[in-house]
């Protein structure tokens, strides 16, 4: 038995999930058409890349693939494309990423391990040659993680204060008024 398994990807996903659904909540709906630099996607299309993030190892893994070089990257990448041009309100991208990360933790909690042990073949010249199972779905996380932060300078940029780090003063601020003990 490993310490790590599908509940514990399905509960770490959540909390990231959770954390980028706040960012989203932060961030004007009048600003979700914002781009950092003009060859960056929008706030609002960054949103939908994440909340659709997971799709890609769903597809792999759902399917039973064992070697990345069956998978249609090209027509992966348009179908996700034209996902992230649709035009959406703030509230569908938040319920985007509620509905999708809700199905995709309800995906890796009914993972046993055996299947997380699985191996999978990397395209030619990859190292390492193949990759587990457990590792692909992690970086789903991974994944999110990068973007999320990307949101949090775009956050700095417009003068939202992310909320991680309102929470971080809101601790600092109760533990300076509490009574020094000896």
């Amino acid at each position: 038995m490993t310490y790590y398994g599908g509940k514990e990807l399905a509960a770490s996903f959540t909390l990231v999930r959770g954390n980028t659904i706040a960012v989203a909540e932060d961030i004007p709906e009048s600003q979700y058409g914002f781009k950092a630099t003009p060859d960056t996607r929008t706030v609002g299309q960054s949103l939908v890349h994440v909340a659709f993030g997971p799709g890609f190892q769903t597809h792999i893994h759902g399917n039973g693939i064992n070697d990345l070089m069956k998978v249609n990257f090209p027509q992966l990448a348009a179908a996700a494309a034209a996902e992230e041009a649709k035009p959406r309100t703030k509230a569908e991208i938040i319920g985007l990423l509620r509905s999708e990360g809700e199905k995709f933790a309800s995906y890796l909690e009914g993972l046993p391990e055996a299947l997380l042990a699985e191996r999978v073949a990397m395209p030619p010249g990859t190292d390492p040659a193949t990759k587990s199972r457990f590792e692909m779905l992690l970086s789903v996380k991974e994944h999110e993680m990068h973007h999320r932060a990307q949101l949090m300078v775009v956050e700095r940029m417009l003068g939202v204060v992310p909320h991680l780090t309102r929470q971080r003063q809101e601790r600092f601020a109760q533990a300076q008024a509490q009574p020094t003990r000896h």
